[in-house]
């Protein structure tokens, strides 16, 4: 059974076609602007092709699992199909398991939900709370940030040669920063935790978008990322990797779907046998389309060839580097250095400016949506600028006086879709608020700053 697809775009050096590339937005100053959308890190819009793919499918959609009909076939046929899809997109091995989940954050949260009795956890303060808090307390290490790749291996072997030898362990890390869009050393990670006897979960939210991923050749037990942020929309997520662990657990919600046989005791109780599939952790009625979105976002970024997209995007990382780095004011944030390779993400904070308020004359200014704060990844940012936990000051005044910490970063996040100009108009404006300052007025509404109206 098929439903028809889109066209694949095969363009070499052009942007891929995504959803609102051609939205405007007003500006506080008179007129309109097209959108420059630079918050690809939080969610990336949604790749045209991905987005034609499920329109094409939606007149077929029907129930996953459950029903004798066509349609019902059709869509369990299209679901996991897309499961293969993923999981050759991943390169994971043959008998790892792949579970749909709704985010990189309930696919951490499912993982740790089927950590094995005793299991020690180890992960670095540099997380993404996504992969920082799902762990109890009582059985994880939080190791201090690394200031270079080699560092965070030593880290790591440390503190792994310290543990219990006996009892099993899983080492949680990033593989590409979601602050500073660093690279992490996901393959020697992997191999000192493999040679401590412990296991490793890739947090791929940040790096599937912009680089290939492959469970065998980082050699890790897992990768969990999200649909959201690799052009596919719809609320999906994945987990993918060896099942021993997955099959030992209990079902992360229990109910229809995830139930194999269930029958009355004559105590009145019942009894249950679950699936030892995936399908043990996917109780309830699936997404279908949210599963079918993300192996669509997977072909299409396949199709249009890795290699062509991670050099384009290394084109507008050397572009926002370069414009920053003439900006005397801007501190563009990092671990491992300036030299460091990464995606494009950069966080960085201007000399007297809060960033609320250089995020939002950003936006109401130039058309340029970007993000504030401390990006669900609290401790990094406060290590990267050596600052307290402390409330953000209010937006119409400058956060810090020259010199100052700063209490808040501003990060700007690009990739497969966003055309030059965006990247341009970006730099720019940067240029043009360090040295004239904003042109209008700004206050402080729920917490956030927007344009004082009048």
């Amino acid at each position: 059974m098929s439903v028809p697809t889109a066209a694949a775009d095969r363009s070499v050096c052009a942007p891929l076609p995504v959803l609102g590339r051609d939205v405007t937005v007003p500006l506080v100053t008179g007129g309109e602007v097209g959108y420059a959308a630079l918050d690809y890190a939080a969610s990336a819009p949604a790749l045209q092709r991905v987005w034609d793919d499920v329109a094409a499918y939606a007149p077929y959609y029907g129930s996953v699992h459950r029903g004798a009909g066509y349609l019902s076939q059709l869509s369990t046929d299209l679901f996991e199909n897309a499961r293969r899809t993923v999981a050759e997109f991943l390169d994971c091995r043959a008998d790892d398991q792949l579970v749909f989940t709704r985010s990189t954050t309930d696919s951490l949260n499912l993982l740790a939900a089927a950590l094995p009795e005793d299991c020690q956890v180890f992960v670095f303060e540099t997380e993404h709370h996504a992969s920082l808090l799902p762990w109890k307390d009582a059985r994880v290490s939080y190791l201090d940030a690394p200031r270079t790749p080699r560092q965070a291996v030593l880290t790591l072997e440390r503190a792994l040669a310290d543990r219990d030898p006996h009892g099993p362990a899983l080492v949680c890390v990033t593989g590409a920063s979601n602050v500073t869009g660093e690279l992490w050393p996901v393959r020697e990670l992997a191999a000192a935790a493999h040679a401590h006897g412990a296991r490793i979960v890739l947090d791929a939210a940040q790096l599937a978008p912009h680089h290939p991923v492959s469970v065998q050749d980082l050699d890790v037990d897992w990768v969990a990322f999200s649909g959201h942020k690799l052009y596919a929309p719809f609320g999906s997520g994945v987990l993918a990797g060896r099942a021993d662990w997955l099959t030992a657990a209990d079902p992360y919600l229990a109910g229809g779907g995830a139930s194999r046989k269930v029958t009355r005791r004559a105590d009145g109780g019942v009894d249950v046998e679950w699936h030892e599939s995936a399908a043990r952790h996917e109780a309830g009625s699936p997404n279908v389309i949210g599963a079918y979105s993300i192996a669509a976002a997977c072909k299409a970024l396949t199709e249009a060839g890795f290699d062509t997209l991670v050099a384009r995007e290394q084109h507008l990382v050397d572009t926002v580097r370069a414009g920053l780095a003439d900006v005397p004011e801007v501190r563009v944030l990092s671990l491992f250095g300036d030299d460091a390779p990464r995606v494009g993400v950069l966080s960085f904070v201007v000399d007297g400016w809060n960033s609320s308020h250089f995020a939002a004359a950003l936006s109401a200014e130039y058309g340029i949506g970007v993000r504030d704060g401390l990006f669900c990844a609290h401790p990094l940012v406060r290590t990267l600028l050596d600052s307290a936990p402390e409330a953000q000051g209010e937006c119409g005044a400058p956060e810090a006086a020259p010199g100052e910490k700063s209490l808040n970063a501003i990060r700007v996040s690009f990739g497969a879709g966003t055309p030059d100009e965006h990247i341009e108009r970006f730099v720019t404006a940067v240029r043009e608020l360090v040295a004239d300052g904003a042109r209008w007025s700004y206050r402080t509404e729920n917490g956030r700053c927007v344009p004082a109206l009048g």
